[in-house]
């Protein structure tokens, strides 16, 4: 599991023109879901995103999770995470599970999220997605299990 993590002042997620998430100081998760991949590693890392000290603290020092902050998230599955473009110039997907085995792994890690005491809305599995992204910093950390 592959887990982008940007700290936001705000971020939405519209689907057809219509806004479906939209937070205002968190984080924007981008998910990503590989063969292998169980309960056990959404549950991993959705403590560890939970617990990440990457807001600043009175003296600007990155000391503060989103749980500290009263912050909120968005999570949108992200298959190409697991882009290998390692041969020609076309990424080859087949290291990302299939939406079977992926979707109900992104609602699981959501559950994780929320179960942590983050406000957590989601994107739409599947679907064609505009995401606005206000990345804060920037600040982007990459996390795997």
């Amino acid at each position: 599991m592959r887990v982008l993590i940007q700290r936001v002042s705000r971020a939405d997620v519209t689907v057809e023109g219509q806004t479906i998430s939209k937070i205002g100081k968190g984080l924007l998760i981008l998910l990503g879901v590989g063969h292998g991949d169980g309960e056990e590693h959404a549950q991993f890392l959705a403590e560890k995103v939970a617990n990440l000290r990457i807001f600043e603290d009175e003296q600007g020092k990155t000391n503060l999770s989103v749980l500290d902050v009263k912050g909120e998230a968005i999570v949108v599955s992200q298959f190409t995470l697991y882009a290998d473009t390692s041969k020609g110039r076309r990424p080859s997907f087949i290291d990302a599970a299939l939406p079977d085995i992926a979707a109900p792994l992104v609602d699981r890690f959501i559950e994780f999220l929320r179960g942590h005491g983050v406000p957590t809305q989601a994107g739409q599995f599947g679907a064609h997605m505009q995401v606005e992204i206000h990345n804060d910093g920037p600040v982007t950390i990459w996390l795997e299990k």
